[in-house]
């Protein structure tokens, strides 16, 4: 009798443990599939200024973007004058650029999707989303030393093996009780942090909460940040599969 006691005790304590622990798993998941899906459904369009600041200068560039689930993104500038018409399409992972300028459409390989988009402090995986965390990472829940940490989550995101990702991990903070972000931190390969992305001015739009302002601020180079401030967000709309094509790259 004694051992069927001890017996089911250790099965009532490996079976919380196991939920525990796919309880925790499950959370870590619903929070990186939200921040993947923060600015996208299965279509979107959004209008947004981004404004890139530098010690010496700074400018302001406003474009349409549209989406189509995580697959493909549409941006196309409207302005300023010397930069209108200047878009970029993305499907799958292949995306390319296209400069009115020279009337020429260029294919961005996958090295360099981690480049600068635009001159800005963004890459160009920021803005069209080859890689997500779901699919490209793996993360975990962790303790994170900050005030009022009871109010939030953090994720620890660190890239697959295999996955041409520059960033040796990322900490994301969300708020428990809706798993809106409030911050990134990416992390270089000596385990410096390099980045910081902040989000702010969150809005309800139709049933959906959404940060309106989202902040880049490289660490390594001081007096740079750019923000993105998205003045129009529409989701679940009807779209035309011809704006996701290489022809629709040269319209004006």
């Amino acid at each position: 009798m004694k051992i069927n006691k001890k017996f089911y005790l250790f099965l009532t304590l490996f079976f919380l443990l196991t939920l525990f622990g796919f309880s925790i798993d499950n959370i870590a998941k619903k929070i990186v599939k939200k921040i993947d899906e923060l600015y996208r459904s299965k279509t979107s369009y959004s209008k947004a200024e981004m404004i890139i600041e530098t010690p010496h200068w700074k400018r302001t560039l406003l474009m349409d973007v549209w989406t189509e689930g995580m697959e493909k993104t549409f941006i196309r500038i409207l302005s300023p004058k010397k930069d209108k018409g200047i878009a970029t399409l993305k499907i799958g992972n292949q995306m390319w650029n296209y400069l009115p300028k020279v009337n020429k459409i260029i294919k961005i390989p996958p090295s360099m999707m981690m480049s600068s988009w635009m001159g800005s402090d963004f890459t160009n995986d920021d803005l069209v989303k080859e890689y997500t965390f779901v699919d490209d990472y793996d993360f975990k829940l962790i303790n994170y030393k900050e005030e009022n940490s009871k109010n939030f989550y953090y994720v620890e995101a660190i890239p697959k093996e295999g996955v041409a990702i520059v960033w040796s991990k990322i900490v994301l903070s969300v708020k428990k009780d809706n798993y809106i972000p409030v911050w990134e931190k990416y992390y270089d390969e000596r385990g410096d942090v390099v980045r910081d992305m902040k989000f702010s001015e969150v809005k309800k739009i139709r049933s959906r909460l959404v940060p309106t302002k989202v902040e880049m601020i490289p660490l390594k180079k001081k007096g740079h940040k750019t923000t993105i401030k998205y003045i129009e967000l529409k989701f679940d709309i009807k779209l035309k599969s011809s704006i996701f094509s290489l022809r629709n790259l040269r319209r004006n």
